[in-house]
């Protein structure tokens, strides 16, 4: 069956000319499941005007901002027509949206606070490794290794004294305002 034959039915260049994108774009939503066109019977993709419609609401969320992941849970939820012809989400299925986009935020979130300690690890590796390069490479230029080391164990202590123990940081961070005990 072709285009021809079937006047309601556009290949994927007329479709994409239709919607104003690339072809590749409704491919790309065809593989993440938001969209699956009828195929004729050399495979090829046919859209009707119900696939058209979903691309058309899909580019819309896009342009919104949406993710592909909050698009794809608002298309399980079913449009309810609404005074004028137009069609809405009822307020169920907001609800539901509703709180699987604020899991998906959740669990953005825990990524986010892990990233974050993973980050402070590297950052504090990459500090001891700029410690041991300076180290070598002032060995390197011939300054005494004696000397070096205890320039090096001067800092530590230094760096130690100015960094309140955890006891102490635990301490001062439960202190009442206007606690200025003697």
């Amino acid at each position: 069956m072709s285009s021809e034959e079937s006047p309601n039915l556009l290949t994927v260049r007329d479709a994409a000319e239709r919607l104003n994108v690339t072809p590749r774009t409704l491919k790309y939503y065809e593989e993440r499941g938001l969209v699956t066109p009828t195929r004729s019977e050399g495979r090829y993709r046919l859209y009707d005007e119900n696939d058209l419609e979903r691309f058309a609401r899909i580019l819309r969320f896009r342009a919104l901002g949406f993710s592909l992941q909050g698009i794809t849970e608002m298309l399980k939820r079913p449009l309810e027509p609404v005074e004028g012809g137009r069609n809405r989400y009822s307020t169920q299925s907001l609800l539901e949206i509703r709180d699987a986009l604020a899991q998906q935020v959740d669990a953005l979130d825990a990524r986010i606070d892990s990233a974050r300690r993973e980050l402070k690890e590297v950052q504090n590796l990459k500090a001891e490794l700029s410690d041991d390069l300076d180290y070598v490479q002032r060995r390197l230029a011939g300054e005494s290794a004696d000397a070096l080391l205890e320039q090096r164990n001067t800092a530590r202590l230094k760096k130690k004294a100015r960094t309140p123990s955890s006891a102490a940081a635990r301490l001062s961070k439960k202190a009442l305002p206007g606690d200025d005990a003697a």
